[in-house]
């Protein structure tokens, strides 16, 4: 009876943790992109989404997360993150995110793409360094993503 109860314990213990379907650290200067492959090192602008089986898929930049999201089924996503420009490798909910495209602003791979975790950032961010600002539907207008 002992035995069987610790086995069970430990059996729900690697359920629970196989089963996390929540966003993964990325490991900055060693992960690469899954869309370009180039290496993640800038904590201001990578970005990742979380698959409903689980799976994470990390990015360099929220452009390339956008132009992979071109290639997929945008149904199987659970959920799509981007780091906060204003605290540096904190996730923020992409969908709710603003976005300033600014070219005193830039980003990995050229787009001049920056996400912030609230209006009022992106905001006075656009005051100091000029751009345009969008919402999580307008990028994904801008970029094409139709699916």
């Amino acid at each position: 009876m002992k035995n069987s109860t610790i086995i069970i314990g430990i059996l729900i213990l690697l359920m629970s943790v196989a089963c996390n379907n929540g966003p993964k650290p990325i490991d900055y200067g060693a992960e690469g992109c899954h869309f370009c492959s180039m290496t993640i090192v800038d904590k201001q602008h990578a970005a990742q989404f979380v698959t409903k089986k689980g799976r994470t898929y990390s990015f360099d930049a929220s452009e390339c997360m956008l132009n992979h999201l071109k290639e997929i089924d945008r149904t199987t996503v659970a959920q799509y993150l981007v780091n906060d420009y204003s605290h540096p490798g904190t996730f923020v909910d992409a969908t709710i995110a603003t976005y300033l495209i600014s070219n005193n602003i830039p980003s990995p791979m050229g787009e001049y793409l920056t996400a912030f975790n609230s209006l009022e950032s992106a905001s006075k961010a656009k005051e100091d360094n000029g751009g345009e600002l969008f919402t999580w539907p307008q990028l994904l207008a801008r970029f094409g993503v139709t699916n």
